[in-house]
């Protein structure tokens, strides 16, 4: 599969500001990039930084008065297809040290709160068909609701609420898969036939030796994944953070299906 990545971004910015920007896919073996240019207005600082376990890169920024960002891709998804349903988990003890944060708490996925319910609802599963249930629990459990949600919204709260977008759905799967001592992260992604088109987010899960993409939007499909970078949660992988005041102006993200 390949990709055709079209993203602008404009916002203003009422002082001088640092930024932290990731929104170029990663190139990493999975995914190829066969082209990419990246524009921005000039800016005071321009540093590449290893973005979450080396996958990507972020890039630091310091600017004032705007931040214009045009970023054009094509990518080739090269990744080895699962159907995770099928695959093993891995007891705790024999995991590899670096899964062992994505099966922890944290901000956004609060997994020890959901001990009981995990143990309850999925106790007579295993690996990858635990998983798969949790999945279909969390796609049939939330309704898609744009605005329902922001960036304070943790798990605890779209369990409660039963909607919200696709950080939502991301973070509560992740944090079921937690309860349920499969370690999963959370990839921010490019994807086509993403309602409304925009940066998309999904749970990525550790079973039978490999990381997996799983959408519980039911959105994308990991065949069409484009891989941006991966984290505890949201707030490991934002597109843009600002340690500063900044203001919306426009913002556009396309991404297109091409013939291999």
């Amino acid at each position: 599969m390949r990709l055709r990545i079209d993203v602008h971004l404009d916002y203003a910015l009422s002082r001088v500001c640092d930024l932290l920007l990731q929104i170029e896919a990663a190139a990493i073996p999975e995914q190829r990039i066969e082209e990419a240019h990246l524009q921005l207005s000039p800016c005071q600082h321009f540093a590449r930084v290893p973005a979450q376990d080396m996958i990507g890169e972020r890039i630091w920024l310091r600017k004032e008065g705007e931040l214009k960002v045009d970023y054009r891709a094509v990518v080739s998804i090269e990744r080895i297809l699962r159907d995770v349903a099928t695959l093993p988990a891995l007891p705790p003890h024999r995991l590899p040290g670096e899964t062992v944060q994505y099966l922890l708490p944290s901000r956004y996925c609060p997994s020890h709160q959901f001990t009981d319910f995990v143990n309850e609802r999925f106790g007579q599963l295993e690996g990858g068909a635990k998983l798969a249930a949790m999945r279909d629990w969390v796609a049939g459990h939330l309704t898609y609701t744009p605005g329902s949600s922001n960036f304070e919204t943790t798990a605890v709260d779209t369990f409660h609420s039963g909607k919200g977008v696709c950080r939502d759905y991301a973070h509560l799967l992740i944090t079921l898969a937690r309860a349920g001592e499969i370690p999963a992260r959370y990839a921010s992604v490019y994807a086509p036939g993403v309602k409304p088109p925009d940066f998309h987010a999904v749970a990525e899960v550790f079973l039978g030796g490999e990381w997996h993409l799983v959408d519980a939007t039911g959105m994308a499909r990991e065949a069409e994944m484009a891989k941006i970078g991966i984290g505890r949660d949201s707030g490991d992988v934002a597109f843009l953070t600002a340690f500063g005041p900044l203001f919306l102006r426009g913002q556009s993200v396309r991404v297109e299906a091409l013939a291999d």
